[in-house]
């Protein structure tokens, strides 16, 4: 029997695709251990959205959890990360110095494996990220992603689609260890799967290792895995319960099952696996898992959402209250993806779709086009599989004032270190590999999230069902309070009027009633400052009395990934400010007025 390799991604991806990647290190390293004691000799242990949301909804750093992850699991066991090509692990492209940096600190924490991949399966994007990981001394497993296309759309993603890259990676000359083929949303048919892989070891002949990796999403993920193994791929990427199923990878335990009377076999001792179950399980047991987590999505056949950013944006949806929106928003995702290029629908560009659909339902269909969907149909971030819609490309122009570009992305991007190391030393911050790459990787165009974070900004954004609260002795004797005096006046509107009331203390009984004063006007002449869209604000920009010009940047706010900013609409002085920092606002609430 053929023994199948499997890698456990309970712990990253198993984490994005159920809590949106905001899960603290303190809660499952019992789990690291456990599963290291059930035989499990390949996990995956960070990359891909792990690193940036350590930082900014855990109060963690991204390098510090690796180190604990490696120590939990011991010296043998192969750690594999996730890295987007030219992104690597940051929020936009890097450039090569940022490329370099990434390989050798994931290989200084503890890191043994990268799998590498980039969304547009533009080959140009893996060459020089795979010759940095090789050059780290990293396993490299390049990856070609793949999804189902929206009903009515063809000229990619499909078997020829697939091995004509795969050609393309051969070609290149670009090393690799390993190659994997990537399915993020799940979608695949698992008879492309196995035309896909059977095509693939044809070509590649009997040693090179292949991979394959799904999602259970729209619950065909186990099927997808007995095709890709009966046309011959080595490994698999399983989970553990309870991050199993649903919008994660296939069960450890269930694969196993399915493959009984087979040629093929995981070798696992199934008790000790439901033991690091059970550890697992009781890590978790205080988590929020969302229903949509948990559940087969068939809808992302029809709009590819992937697991992992399934439930990270139904977390910020609910962040910012417009979860109930989110039907909608997927039934907009599908023209997102017929229209741009067929880009896979994973990240980055799985949030670029999401995003312009998000705000195709909030603001109008094509009324805003968002920076990341916009960029991605000019050409800024690589080559989309087939030309994106020119209507679109046109509309793209037009309000992001940007030309097609048509050349290789790295080769525009000028060297990040430099900046990086500048930002620190002005803020007197210590100047280490591990800090320069944070700040360099959690740059956006409202702020810095790394450099918040190295300055002790450090929110915590993980949402539990219940609080643990240590216990306390009991006091002594406290001594009773004070009595608090009772208000004996109130402000009651009535019928859009507003009164004065004052009561007697003792009885409550009313003993006068007179209009209320208006309240202090505006400057006669102050413009109003209104949110278009709903987000939280995450910077302020501005202070009362501050002069400000037309089309200066006043707020940022934040959804989906996405900062919006607020532009002062005129020139004049800040008059006031009527939102604060990390507050929730609605389409057309008052932001701000300018006098």
């Amino acid at each position: 029997m053929k023994k199948i390799q499997f890698m456990d991604t309970s712990l990253r991806d198993g984490f994005q695709s159920v809590f949106g990647a905001r899960a603290l290190t303190d809660d499952f390293i019992p789990a690291v251990q456990a599963g290291a004691q059930a035989g499990i000799e390949h996990m995956e242990a960070g990359g891909g959205a792990r690193f940036q949301a350590l930082f900014m909804y855990c109060g963690e750093s991204a390098f510090d959890m690796m180190d604990r992850f490696r120590e939990a699991a011991g010296p043998e066991i192969k750690l594999q990360t996730l890295a987007r090509g030219i992104n690597v692990v940051a929020l936009s492209a890097q450039p090569r110095d940022m490329i370099d940096l990434h390989a050798r600190m994931f290989k200084k924490h503890g890191m043994t494996h990268i799998r590498n991949f980039d969304a547009l399966n533009d080959v140009r994007n893996l060459i020089y990220s795979g010759q940095c990981i090789k050059n780290a001394g990293l396993h490299h497993q390049v990856s070609i992603t793949m999804m189902e296309l929206p009903p009515g759309c063809s000229g990619a993603h499909d078997v020829p689609f697939y091995i004509k890259t795969l050609r393309e990676i051969l070609d290149s000359g670009l090393p690799y260890d390993s190659i994997c083929f990537k399915d993020a949303s799940g979608t695949s048919n698992p008879r492309k799967f196995y035309d896909t892989i059977k095509a693939a070891r044809e070509l590649l002949g009997k040693d090179t290792i292949i991979w394959a990796h799904t999602h259970e999403t729209a619950g065909v993920g186990v099927v997808q895995y007995q095709a890709a193994i009966e046309a011959g791929c080595d490994g698999v990427d399983l989970a553990r319960t309870p991050l199993s199923g649903g919008t994660c990878q296939p069960d450890m335990l269930s694969l196993s099952h399915a493959l009984k009377g087979s040629d093929y076999t995981l070798d696992i001792d199934v008790k000790k696996i439901m033991e690091a179950n059970r550890v697992l399980e009781e890590c978790l047991q205080d988590y929020f898992f969302p229903p949509e987590a948990q559940k087969v999505s068939s809808e992302v056949i029809l709009s590819p959402m992937p697991g992992g950013a399934l439930t990270a944006n139904t977390m910020m949806m609910r962040d910012t209250g417009t979860l109930h929106l989110y039907s909608k928003v997927i039934e907009a995702m599908s023209e997102c993806v017929a229209r741009g290029g067929f880009g896979t629908s994973v990240t980055p560009v799985s949030q670029f779709y999401f995003q312009q659909a998000y705000a195709n339902v909030t603001q109008g269909p094509w009324k805003k086009m968002t920076d990341g969907y916009g960029k991605m149909v000019l050409g800024y971030f690589g080559r989309t599989p087939v030309p994106p819609d020119p209507e679109i490309v046109k509309i793209a122009e037009e309000q992001l004032g940007k030309p097609v570009f048509k050349g290789d992305p790295v080769d525009e991007l000028e060297p990040g270190i430099p900046k990086a190391r500048a930002i620190l030393e002005k803020e007197g911050l210590p100047v280490t590999e591990e800090n320069i790459f944070i700040v360099g990787a959690l740059q956006t165009p409202g702020g810095n999230k790394g450099l918040d974070f190295l300055k002790g900004h450090k929110p915590i954004n993980v949402r539990k069902v219940s609080a643990k609260s240590e216990e306390t002795p009991p006091a002594a004797e406290a001594p009773r309070p004070a009595p608090v005096e009772q208000p004996t006046e109130y402000t009651v509107t009535v019928d859009g009027k507003t009164y004065q009331v004052k009561v007697e203390a003792a009885s409550g009984a009313v003993q006068s009633v007179t209009p209320a004063p208006a309240p202090a006007a505006k400057a006669a002449d102050a413009v109003a400052v209104k949110a278009k869209l709903q987000g939280i604000v995450s910077e302020i920009f501005i202070a009362v009395g501050e002069r400000v010009r037309r089309g200066d940047t006043l707020i940022i706010l934040e959804a989906m990934k996405m900062e919006t900013p607020v532009v002062a609409p005129c020139d004049g002085a800040v008059a006031s400010i009527e939102v604060e920092k990390g507050q929730v606002v609605k389409p057309e609430q008052l932001v701000a007025t300018i006098a």
